[in-house]
């Protein structure tokens, strides 16, 4: 998809951004929970369990499509590039997405679903990770239609640019002036920067604690190309722009950095 007009990559696009919630905001740090959102807690446990679920679904989807062509996947292709920390950025956006729609009597239509994103997601629909993503999806067109959009930024278009150009949807490298003219008025980023001031308000008011070693929550956005969908993790973005000066904490378990690993597509 590199060589596609970006102008047209960004088309119907839904994107959000949340910010970095600090661990250090309250006292709530059991070892075994992923997340605290008020009073919600999502274990670690959970998060694994719709993890491996992904992992072993896409795993005997793509030994079933090699065995049909005869054909033995490699340990790599088995793999999904879903991470641990892709089912937290999940589970907390949607959750603070459904608080924020409930605060403004939002009715929220159920019109995506699993399957029509199991191509384009390269997850199967029978996992809850696809489910929760048609959820979501939902959940994001009834925001965007509520939120005003927020002014643009040089620093929240460059954003919004660089993750999708890190998914290889679009060329890397051009300059903001070149960007401004691809994403023609920014609708998308200044929905995506207003959805993050309404996320981020909600975090505070509610009272949001990360474990640390999901510490950097990025929201799941997803933009059309007009032929297919790209997800990807939007960071941060305010109207001041992305926060790139974010500390992090002193130690991070050894397994954070395996998921890691698995982001490459």
């Amino acid at each position: 998809m590199t060589g596609m007009r970006a102008r047209r990559v960004i088309a119907a696009a839904s994107v959000a951004a949340l910010g970095v919630l600090s661990l250090a905001a309250c006292g709530k740090s059991a070892p075994d929970v992923a997340a605290y959102v008020g009073d919600t807690t999502y274990s670690l446990d959970r998060v694994d369990a719709i993890y491996d679920d992904v992992q072993a679904k896409y795993g005997d989807a793509v030994r079933q499509e090699a065995g049909q062509a005869g054909a033995t996947p490699s340990p790599e292709q088995l793999r999904s590039a879903v991470t641990r920390q892709d089912v937290v950025n999940l589970l907390v956006s949607l959750d603070l997405g459904k608080r924020v729609a409930a605060a403004k009597n939002l009715q929220v239509p159920d019109e995506v679903t699993p399957q029509q994103l199991e191509q384009n997601l390269r997850v199967p629909a029978s996992t809850e990770y696809a489910k929760l993503w048609g959820e979501w999806i939902d959940l994001l067109q009834a925001l965007n239609q509520q939120l005003p959009p927020a002014d643009l930024s040089d620093d929240s278009l460059m954003a919004v640019y660089d993750a999708l150009a890190k998914t290889g949807a679009i060329k890397g490298g051009m300059p903001v002036a070149d960007v401004r003219r691809a994403f023609g008025d920014g609708g998308f980023v200044r929905s995506a920067t207003a959805l993050s001031t309404a996320l981020e308000e909600e975090a505070s008011r509610v009272d949001v604690t990360i474990n640390p070693r999901y510490r950097a929550v990025g929201v799941p956005s997803v933009v059309s190309t007009g032929q297919s969908l790209v997800f990807y993790s939007l960071p941060y973005i305010n109207e001041k722009g992305p926060v790139t000066d974010i500390s992090t904490p002193e130690s991070v378990p050894s397994d954070a950095a395996a998921d890691a690993q698995g982001t490459a597509s």
